[in-house]
């Protein structure tokens, strides 16, 4: 069976879901913090512009996929801002911990929105050969994606 682009979605939506609760467990102050942040921090931001571009736009291109695309939209910036905020907040602090619960919480309530609703609702709009060609693009982009961000 070919992966669609709904599997490798789902594939980084674990890897950020496993990365959002061992920051929330990890110790203030310690090199595992900065790390498990680093690295949650990328994967977001590749994740987000891959999707925003493989998934996202093509549902852009269907009246029937704007309020759904506008509204993850919308919540790729709210998970932006709260990243931001933690790269500047001191991360031994208890406004960083407060701050980066808050992130977990609002990635927890997209991906699974987002699976829930949007996967369904582009199942109907999408066909099946631009789901395994999105796929594909989708798993590229991330890749380079999280390469470039790795080495800026």
């Amino acid at each position: 069976m070919t992966e669609t682009i709904y599997d490798a979605l789902r594939e980084s939506h674990a890897i950020q879901r496993s990365l959002c609760r061992r920051l929330l467990r990890s110790r203030p102050g310690t090199a595992e913090r900065t790390a498990l942040f680093t690295e949650l921090r990328l994967e977001l931001a590749a994740h987000e512009a891959a999707e925003e571009r493989h998934f996202y736009v093509p549902m852009l291109m269907h009246d029937a996929g704007l309020d759904a695309s506008r509204h993850a939209l919308h919540e790729h910036h709210q998970l932006d801002e709260l990243v931001e905020e933690l790269q500047v907040v001191h991360k031994a602090g208890r406004g960083w911990m407060a701050t980066a619960r808050e992130l977990s919480a609002k990635v927890h309530h997209h991906l699974r929105e987002e699976e829930k609703k949007f996967f369904q609702l582009s199942g109907k709009l999408l066909t099946d050969t631009q789901k395994r060609r999105l796929a594909t693009a989708y798993r590229r982009d991330r890749m380079r994606l999280l390469k470039a961000l790795a080495e800026s």
